[in-house]
């Protein structure tokens, strides 16, 4: 169920960057710039959650208790 969520954390990300682009492009400035900041963040949740600690585990095995 994590790696579902994950997956649609990745895909809602870049519909943020390409919207982003796109109203970037017809002139708006304000609701781009914050479209990119919220996708900065999910993306950034996203390596939070699938970087390896030192032990070489991640967050979605020890969610997951393996």
């Amino acid at each position: 169920m994590l790696d579902t969520a994950l997956s649609l954390l990745m895909l809602a990300s870049i519909a943020l960057l390409v919207g982003a682009a796109f109203l970037w492009r017809r002139g708006e400035r304000q609701r781009p710039v914050l479209m990119l900041v919220l996708a900065a963040i999910m993306l950034g949740n996203l390596v939070i959650w699938t970087l390896p600690t030192r032990q070489g585990g991640t967050l979605v095995q020890a969610a997951a208790g393996k």
